[in-house]
């Protein structure tokens, strides 16, 4: 191999390495710069959750398209008060979680991305009747969420399952 082959690919992975740093480094303690805007539209102002933009970055167990949709958190082991304490119990267990509002039959929090600062806003709400809890997970910003939304719903009802089998123990 030429060497200066050799020094073209050296140089390119030290200046990929220096271009990560400097960023890191140029955003550290400026999160709020990729946190977005609070939507003015979350809640259930009209009894439900919010739909899911166009774009992947989000989950709502409400959706009708493959794309967006996820299944609502179950439960039947406990009373739906007592379900819905658990979910709370869960949802403040996780460091990124920030629980924003909260009625008896509603939460929102905001999850933050480790070092980036981006800002997910996730919804939950009680639907006694059919016992499950609807959920609602969106980024902010951003085109694609490489699965995040989907994936902190499936870890948040993993937990809050794991709390229903204990209780009933």
């Amino acid at each position: 191999m030429e060497v200066k082959t050799i020094i073209s690919r050296y140089l390119l992975i030290v200046l990929t390495i220096v271009f990560l740093l400097g960023g890191t480094l140029l955003f550290a303690g400026q999160t709020k710069l990729l946190a977005g805007t609070v939507p003015n539209n979350l809640g259930m102002a009209t009894g439900q959750l919010l739909a899911c933009p166009a774009t992947p970055n989000c989950v709502n167990s409400k959706s009708l398209d493959t794309q967006h949709s996820i299944t609502p958190l179950t439960y039947n082991l406990l009373a739906a008060d007592d379900a819905f304490k658990a979910l709370k119990t869960v949802v403040q267990s996780f460091k990124q979680a920030s629980l924003k509002q909260e009625t008896d039959n509603y939460i929102y929090a905001e999850f933050t991305i480790p070092i980036v600062g981006f800002v997910d806003d996730v919804e939950f709400l009680l639907d006694k009747d059919r016992k499950v809890i609807h959920v609602r997970s969106a980024s902010r910003l951003g085109e694609s969420d490489l699965g995040v939304n989907r994936k902190r719903i499936e870890t948040i009802r993993a937990k809050f399952n794991q709390l229903q089998n204990e209780a009933e123990v």
